[in-house]
């Protein structure tokens, strides 16, 4: 059986590897899975310009409504556009058919919870196992839901928009809009806000989308932009959910640029939140770098925006926890085997106690994250997954840098390591021995210092980044944690 969902959503070639007949089950599949028994389940469902949309569109309603869902179509929209409706609106949950930037022939599927949030992998994993069965049973035909339209519902989303900025008069921007989603709303918002705002690529006709425009050629916007003397160049890509900039000289702003402009701008103005900007493990070390400069925190998570985000929803999840102290919490629902199951904001939350009712972990069940502490004041450090939380108590010997250290090493593999008691602090030579990937050294408070792309043999550059077979002058100091990637075996030179 292959694996149906990716890191977003699903996605095969229109007709081909995603026909109708699948998505009609995929429909069916999340009606089942997604059930209340205390009421029907509404769901929204939107698209972007792609030929095979429609077509695909009406096979998940048709599948959604044979196991009793009302669904609204919403027609061509962004996906932002799905999740901002269905956490502000009356939905149960939506859903996106889009392919991102991938060319016409491709088409996807995007699934949003009733708080506008991408599923979580066990929920994705329900709905592939179910999809894959021989045949869903149907509900009575007393129960079949309605399918309508509503191609009004894209304003509500509009306004808001509109309405989070001020004018801006003094700037000349010009925008690329794929011939994708944004070609339904953004014109519609930029000449609002923006003083005779220039829009490229605003005329889908179903396989025209991210044709040579976009975000993902850019050639066309920066000689618009070089040639017409304009300020400010923005692509979307197809389904307006990311975008790239270009400014006045035609240098393309990538999102780790963006990234750093907006955390800075938000820092000078106290409203980083947690002081920490969330990247991921493919994030550019100059990213990293500035953020260290600039006394930012950086987090980096797995490949996908849903993993970016629920690491900045986990991380307020934790710090509102410390925060308020449990006794605060009112929605305690159950006590079983010292763990406690309680409600923040809408997310079930799970605290473990030990014996001496002291909090020793704190996770999000559904989305599968892992919160430890070593101490008993609530200090809580992050890990990945219970495999390292493990890692971090393993009883090795100590590489002490003295003089009589000096030269000698020690092999760390995969997992997590802590200074002071693993390792000592002093300053090492760090060498690949096998596997290729990241090494992460961060504070006891989870702030990242270094993020290391270790590769074993000679140095070889990538386009982001820099693989290093050996690493000079690494500082550890007490309560770092060294973290090393799957597969890798790392060689610790102690120098002094």
């Amino acid at each position: 059986m292959s694996k149906l969902f990716g890191t977003d959503g699903i996605r095969g070639i229109a007709n081909i590897e995603l026909t109708t007949s699948l998505a009609l089950k995929v429909g069916k599949s999340c009606a089942k899975v997604l059930k209340d028994e205390n009421k029907k389940l509404h769901i929204l469902i939107g698209c972007d310009t792609r030929i095979s949309s429609s077509m695909l569109v009406s096979a998940i309603a048709s599948g959604l409504a044979a196991n009793g869902c009302d669904v609204t179509n919403v027609g061509v929209v962004p996906t932002p556009c799905v999740s901002y409706l269905v956490k502000n609106s009356i939905f149960d949950a939506g859903i996106m058919v889009s392919a991102s930037h991938n060319s016409f022939e491709f088409n996807g599927i995007k699934i949003f919870d009733k708080n506008g949030l991408k599923l979580p992998d066990l929920i994705e994993e329900e709905i592939e196992k179910e999809t894959y069965k021989d045949e869903t049973p149907l509900i009575k035909y007393e129960e079949i839901g309605i399918i309508k339209d509503d191609f009004t519902l894209k304003d509500k989303y509009i306004s808001y928009l509109i309405n989070t900025g001020n004018k801006i008069d003094n700037l000349k921007v010009v925008f690329d809009l794929a011939n994708g989603s944004s070609s339904v709303t953004a014109p519609e918002i930029f000449n609002k806000v923006l003083k005779n705002p220039v829009f490229l690529s605003s005329k889908p006709n179903g396989i025209n989308i991210n044709d040579n425009c976009g975000s993902t050629h850019l050639d066309n916007l920066i000689n618009y932009v070089k040639k017409n003397k304009f300020d400010l160049g923005i692509a979307f890509d197809g389904d307006a959910d990311r975008c790239l900039f270009v400014d006045e000289d035609g240098n393309i702003i990538d999102g780790d640029y963006i990234l750093a402009i907006v955390a800075l701008n938000l820092k000078k103005k106290n409203k980083l939140k947690n002081n920490t900007l969330v990247g991921t493990i493919l994030s550019n070390l100059g990213l990293i770098k500035f953020c260290n400069e600039n006394n930012i925190n950086f987090s980096a998570t797995k490949v996908g925006d849903r993993y970016v985000l629920e690491e900045m929803l986990l991380k307020d999840d934790v710090n509102k926890l410390i925060e308020l102290g449990m006794e605060d919490f009112q929605e305690v629902s159950n006590i079983k085997d010292n763990k406690i199951y309680l409600t923040v904001d809408n997310k079930n939350i799970i605290i473990e106690l030990n014996k001496d009712n002291k909090i020793i972990n704190v996770y999000n069940k559904s989305n599968n994250h892992l919160y430890y502490s070593q101490d008993e004041d609530k200090d809580l450090y992050y890990y990945k997954d219970d495999s390292l939380k493990k890692a971090h108590n393993k009883s090795e010997d100590i590489i002490k840098p003295d003089e009589s250290a000096v030269g000698k090493s020690k092999t760390l593999l995969e997992g997590s390591w802590t200074v002071g008691s693993n390792i000592e602090e002093g300053i090492y030579n760090l060498h690949a021995l096998s596997g290729n990937g990241n090494l992460y050294i961060k504070t006891d408070k989870n702030r990242l210092k270094v993020n290391i792309l270790m590769g074993v043999g000679n140095q070889y550059n990538t386009k982001n980044n820099v693989y290093l077979k050996d690493y000079n002058n690494v500082t550890l100091e007490k309560g770092d944690i060294i973290t090393i990637g799957k597969d890798m075996k790392i060689k610790f030179n102690a120098i002094k």
